[in-house]
């Protein structure tokens, strides 16, 4: 192998216009750290005249060089590798310009190569703080951030489609946005971001959504959602043909509070039972089918053995508010995970008059929505796809310790998004070829 071959297959550069000089130097400095310098000469006959179009003839001439210095990224010994390259000058006789040869390794009027920024935006699509970034690949955090501007190419938004269901939520977003929460919708099917606006305000989501036209939204045939009222509104104004469907987390969350609630006010008034009512809330708020009534274990608070199904029978023998409020929680809870809409209905219309204020209230709110949560125990779509997106979102955010540029924190979430997407079909589709070879294999076995 040729020494110059040697260089191309260490530094991976394939333009053949690049010859590589035998002065490799492992011990020069620059920025003040210790680097790997290579020495080439880029020279080529060109076509024309980049400026006039003039083909290369007598009045196109070779005028000497131009020595530049492009940063490469790394060596195999881990320090940072720069490139001295001689990039051949050519003068035009014709229209007195003169211009510079141009190789695929670097972009023109530019000192980092193309390798290099491939690395810097290979590492911002992981879960890493750009100064994190910056330091791996010897380069300057504004460097960082100004490569990805260039390198990421924003998501053009297609204004004649729309998923058939979608789901939409919120998150804090970045001091310099307009509101103080983003609005995020992703399809429901696969959890891919749709797109990302920067104010979640009414107002402000009905122009975004205007410049759809009303084909294409009446495409969309469920939204789910929170139970957050100007998303309500924004449906049916600007989706005529979209179900509306409440997130099933949301409504379980609601009455678990409700009860949690009347828990804590029992177990204010009551000094005598406070320390059992606050070692065993989780029992109360447990699915009744779910309590061990078979398993007895030591417990402090009643001096003696129990299960769970005593303990519980225990505490709501104390108060009969919530005995009562517990019992709505339970069919509540039942219909929900039956899918029952006729039980839940009925115990949202039952005239309770024990009841707890807290549990009136959300029994209430549930009466106001009805057809939003009939419509969501005849369908299977929820917002756990959107809730884990915007999970990820807090942990790209804690990382970074906070965004100040809005369009910089998106750049970063949605390359993030596709990065995990793309590495998730492909896990899927090596599990579906395992899966294949396992049932061919088996076939033949059996044949």
């Amino acid at each position: 192998m040729s020494h110059n071959d040697f260089i191309r297959t260490l530094t991976g550069i394939k333009d053949p216009n690049i010859n590589f000089s035998q002065e490799i130097s492992n011990d020069s400095k620059r920025k003040g750290l210790r680097c790997m310098v290579i020495k080439a000469t880029l020279t080529y006959q060109p076509e024309c005249c980049t400026s006039c179009g003039t083909l290369f003839d007598e009045k196109v001439v070779k005028n000497g060089f131009l020595n530049t210095k492009i940063q490469f990224g790394k060596s195999p010994e881990a320090i940072p590798m720069w490139i001295d390259l001689k990039k051949q000058r050519f003068l035009c006789r014709h229209c007195n310009s003169s211009f510079l040869a141009e190789s695929e390794i670097v972009n023109k009027y530019c000192a980092l190569s193309n390798h290099l920024k491939f690395m810097i935006f290979n590492d911002a699509t992981k879960k890493r703080s750009e100064v994190d970034i910056a330091h791996d690949n010897c380069v300057s955090h504004s460097t960082v951030n100004r490569t990805i501007h260039q390198t990421y190419d924003e998501k053009t938004l297609n204004l004649n489609w729309l998923p058939a269901a979608i789901c939409m939520d919120e998150f804090k977003s970045t001091p310099d946005a307009d509101g103080a929460m983003s609005f995020i919708y992703c399809d429901a099917e696969n959890g891919n971001i749709i797109d990302i606006v920067e104010d979640r305000r009414l107002g402000n989501l009905i122009n975004y959504f205007r410049r759809f036209p009303r084909k294409t939204r009446c495409m969309v045939k469920h939204i789910v959602i929170d139970m957050y009222a100007p998303y309500m509104s924004l449906i049916q104004k600007m989706f005529p043909c979209a179900k509306i469907i409440i997130d099933k987390f949301h409504v379980v969350q609601l009455i678990n509070n409700a009860l949690n609630k009347t828990r804590i006010k029992i177990m204010n008034e009551q000094s005598e039972h406070y320390n059992k009512f606050k070692n065993y809330w989780k029992l109360l708020l447990r699915f009744e089918e779910e309590l061990n009534y078979q398993t007895y274990f030591y417990s402090k608070c009643f001096g003696r053995k129990m299960n769970q199904t005593k303990i519980v029978a225990f505490l709501l023998s104390i108060d009969e508010e919530l005995a009562e409020t517990y019992k709505i929680y339970q069919k509540l809870l039942q219909a929900i995970r039956n899918r029952n809409f006729d039980l839940f209905e009925s115990t949202v219309n039952e005239k309770i008059e024990n009841c707890s204020s807290y549990m009136a209230k959300s029994l209430k709110t549930l009466k106001k929505y009805l057809p939003y949560v009939k419509s969501m125990m005849e369908t299977n779509y929820t917002n756990g796809v959107i809730e884990g997106t915007i999970n990820q979102i807090k942990v790209i955010k804690r990382i970074a310790f906070g965004y100040r540029s809005f369009y910089h924190f998106k750049a970063r979430i949605l390359m993030i998004h596709q990065y995990n997407q793309v590495r998730l079909l492909r896990q899927m589709k090596k599990r579906k070829l395992a899966l294949k070879q396992k049932i061919n294999s088996k076939n033949q076995a059996a044949a």
